[in-house]
């Protein structure tokens, strides 16, 4: 479970540099949106951790606020840039 919340977290990092350098707002909206999945199953692993009792509740208030966050930002910044592209 671990290695997955691993896996998945540092994903997101890896999808959102990827945007930074598309090659289109196409290619950008399509990294962000990747990373946003791979936010919303970051928070799954999380949950899951903390159910099977892997993080005190102050480590998951924690890093659930923080995931959290990330998620609207990049829910924020797909939906942002979809609407720029659709008044081209």
């Amino acid at each position: 479970m671990s290695k997955q919340f691993v896996r998945s977290g540092t994903s997101i990092g890896a999808n959102v540099r990827e945007g930074i350098y598309a090659q289109s707002r196409k290619d950008f909206i399509s990294k962000m949106n990747i990373a946003l999945k791979e936010a919303g199953e970051t928070d799954y692993w999380l949950d899951v951790l903390h159910a099977a009792e892997y993080l005190t509740d102050s480590e998951y208030k924690s890093m659930k606020n923080d995931i959290d966050e990330l998620i609207r930002l990049l829910s924020s910044i797909v939906k942002t840039t979809k609407e720029l592209a659709n008044k081209q």
